[in-house]
């Protein structure tokens, strides 16, 4: 008689994958309608097997850095080619440095937005002060609503 000590493979439920990767049941099922997902089905319940939640691993690290749901299949295809992973790791090394550069892109232009902004509220403050003064505390308590409500995000960064 011969028992097989192997382990049985590792399986999730969808509410197990939602509560360790902070996403919503929803948003399984429509990578599961994209079909960037395949779990397995025990009755009506989805079985996701380790696969699947490497997977999906990859598809949240995909959309955290800004890849598209197209770009992500691309790399997730590539993972069945039988070459130890070595297309997917090539086209993932495109793909982000890719993005490295549309990023540092966007990083500059709101770098300038921030600046062309600044130099404009400077500008109606001098113009304000010199017509107006009136009008100039209603815009520092605004200017402090809005830093209140935003958290004060240049004060965050400094620490």
């Amino acid at each position: 008689m011969s028992t097989d000590l192997r382990r049985p493979s590792r399986t999730y439920t969808i509410r197990q994958l939602c509560v360790e990767f902070g996403c919503t049941p929803r948003a399984l099922r429509f990578y599961e309608d994209k079909g960037l997902l395949a779990p397995g089905r025990d009755g009506m319940n989805r079985v996701y097997s380790a696969r699947e939640r490497a997977r999906l691993q990859l598809i949240l690290r995909g959309k955290r850095v800004g890849l598209s749901l197209s770009e992500i299949r691309e790399i997730l295809d590539l993972y069945d080619v039988g070459d130890g992973g070595l297309q997917q790791a090539a086209r993932s090394l495109r793909k982000f440095r890719e993005r490295i550069v549309a990023l540092e892109q966007q990083k500059v232009d709101i770098d300038n937005a921030i600046e062309e902004l600044r130099a404009g509220c400077e500008a109606l403050e001098k113009r304000l002060k010199e017509t107006r003064p009136d009008l100039l505390p209603q815009a520092a308590d605004y200017d402090q609503m809005l830093r209140r409500r935003l958290g004060d995000v240049e004060h965050a960064d400094a620490k």
